[in-house]
Order: structure tokens, then sequence, then C-alpha cells
């Protein structure tokens, strides 16, 4: 029997700057990715960690690109979600949602409704 990957913040956060990013999805693209829409700016070795474990764990696969003269002769390394991470994802946000039902935390009204 297959178990689900349990996803923390970060690559939660890191999946979905790839999903977003797709073919273009690489190192300084996937930070400022996250920057923008998150406004954190994740350190490169916090990111390249993470990339890497999740590719250990099959969450991503990577590839490199050609060497370029704008990079001193150095390939780009591209990332894409494989199956098992957009899975993986997409569990992580359907628990986040199932949690969320029912709370009103971005309207005017302090009560909390809880439906869940």
């Amino acid at each position: 029997m297959k178990t689900s990957v349990n996803l923390g913040e970060f690559e939660q956060i890191v999946l979905l700057a790839i999903l977003r990013l797709g073919e273009e999805a690489y190192g300084v693209s996937i930070r400022a990715e996250i920057a923008t829409c998150t406004g954190r700016e994740p350190a490169p070795g916090a990111l390249y960690t993470t990339l890497d474990r999740m590719e250990e764990k099959g969450l991503v696969r990577s590839r490199m690109g050609e060497a370029t003269p704008q990079r001193g002769g150095r390939a780009k390394r591209y990332f894409a979600v494989s199956k098992i991470g957009r899975a993986a994802v997409v569990n992580a946000q359907q628990a986040y949602q199932s949690l969320l039902d029912g709370l009103n935390l971005l309207g005017g009204s302090h009560a909390l409704s809880v439906n869940c």
C-alpha cells in the first residue's frame, strides 16, 4: 500500500512556484516567484537543499539546460513537478481547504463558525 507524502509549508510553496513557472522553473526564477507571491525571500542554500530533498522523494525532477555565456558557461538546472509531487500538493491543499471551510477568517466578522 502506498502512503501519501506529507509536505511542509516551504515544500508546498516551492512546488506551487514550480507549477506556476512551468518550463521556466530554475533556481533564480523559483526564488523570484516565491518572493513575488509570498513576500518571502528564501536563501539560495535553503531553496536548493529543499529542491534536492524533494527530488530524492520523487516530488520533482530536474534536467540541465544548455550552458550560456551570460552564466559564465554554466547551465541552468530546470525543475518540474512529478505526478507524485502534484498529488502531494493537491492532498495538502485539500486538507487546508477542509480545515478552512466554515471559517470566516478574511471577512469582517470576528466570529468563527466551525463546519468540520
